[in-house]
């Protein structure tokens, strides 16, 4: 009996011209993403390795970086019948700023590698949305560029600690001067992760990109690579501090007007210092599995951060968000929003600013439909009794 086989074809560079070159069958499929895991198959086509690794990969054997998504699922919906959905509002304020719908662009570095554009096109994606974009301080688009580009789009500016302290003034000045809304000071990177895929390949960030928030022009020029380590990594241990504290997080609310956010923070002794040392709001994250493997997923963590914050500041989630439902499960376990840092990517890649709308557009639709069926007309009707733990089983008493 003969057997029917597909002929092989390797993925070109860019996504345009494997599109134009796929077959008619496969590309009938994927011509138009419809969720998410969509997107991310795009993405796996259209970057070269040391792109794929850089924004992929997690710490050591990637539990965490797993963890991340899975853990949603351990949650489950318990909706509510014979409520009226027939208009349902998504908006919400984040840091007193309203957004259309809770879903926001969370820092991530390097955007370039995925598009030309980079950090400009998700900040017009972002922008024409009605939502947040936090810019990386390892940026290859600079604050400034990303300020003009975004127009009056609300923004928040990520900063790591630097050693040298009148360069992390002068980042909260111009982050000021900008117009950006919060600063979010990352406290879980003392020190950088171990990432299996870095130490194999030796990440670099190509000669034609630079970090645009410093007066370098590429990683290279600074810290030259070797066989035990990556340049990057080389680079961001030299430039951060490693010796901060809590006394550091009162150091940057003094020398700024602006909203400081924590992001990083996963248990519940953490989140009560960081109200003692008034910080105006926590993001639970686990630097998308990228920092310490074996960590609790961020949607775990959650739940303990604000209960023991108990409403004294906002509190936000990122990490393995990739449907709407999950957007619908951090909101009722606490969190005023979520914020994703590879789906954005994911968008980039497959076009540009128009991709990264596609990701916001794709969840806001998912998150919109999923509060209908739950019961949910407005954000302040989602809450713990629409969960259950898939495990636990803690029903709410009636």
């Amino acid at each position: 009996r003969e057997s029917i086989s597909t002929p092989r074809y390797s993925p070109p560079p860019s996504f345009e011209r494997w599109r134009n070159n796929a077959p008619t069958t496969h590309r009938k499929v994927m011509n138009k993403p419809v969720c998410l895991a969509d997107l991310e198959e795009l993405f796996t086509r259209s970057l070269d390795k040391n792109a794929q690794d850089y924004f992929s990969t997690g710490a050591n054997q990637q539990q965490t970086l797993r963890d991340n998504v899975k853990a949603f699922g351990r949650y489950r919906l318990r909706p509510r019948m014979l409520r009226d959905v027939s208009i349902v509002n998504m908006k919400t304020t984040i840091m007193g700023e309203e957004v259309d719908f809770p879903v926001g662009a969370a820092p991530t570095g390097f955007q370039r590698l995925a598009h030309s554009e980079g950090e400009v096109a998700t900040a017009k994606a972002a922008a024409s949305m009605g939502t947040c974009m936090i810019l990386s301080l390892f940026a290859t688009s600079s604050i400034e560029e990303v300020a003009q580009a975004s127009g009056s789009g609300l923004r928040w500016f990520q900063l790591y600690v630097c050693k040298d302290k009148d360069l992390t003034a002068s980042l909260i000045r111009r982050a000021e001067q900008a117009g950006y809304k919060a600063l979010v000071v990352t406290v879980d990177t003392p020190v950088v992760g171990r990432k299996l895929a870095a130490l194999r390949n030796t990440f670099y960030l190509p000669a034609h990109l630079r970090l645009s928030n410093f007066s370098i022009d590429t990683v290279q020029s600074s810290v030259e690579a070797s066989q035990s380590d990556s340049g990057i990594v080389k680079y961001t241990e030299a430039l951060k501090d490693s010796n901060i504290t809590w006394d550091t997080i009162t150091w940057v609310k003094s020398i700024t007007r602006l909203p400081v956010i924590v992001k990083g923070v996963l248990t519940a002794e953490d989140a009560l210092l960081a109200v003692q040392y008034g910080v105006d709001g926590i993001m639970v994250s686990n630097h998308g599995g990228r920092q310490l493997d074996g960590v609790l997923a961020s949607i775990d963590a959650l739940g303990e951060v604000v209960e023991a914050v108990k409403g004294r500041v906002e509190v936000y989630l990122d990490g393995g968000v990739r449907e709407g439902t999950d957007v619908l499960k951090a909101l009722a376990l606490g969190a005023k929003a979520v914020f994703i840092g590879r789906p954005v990517i994911w968008g980039l890649a497959y076009q540009g600013r128009a991709g990264v709308e596609e990701v916001f557009k794709i969840l806001k639709e998912e998150f919109k439909l999923a509060m209908a069926l739950s019961g949910c007309a407005n954000i302040s009707d989602i809450n713990a009794t629409l969960l259950a733990h898939r495990y636990q089983q803690h029903f709410p008493k009636l």
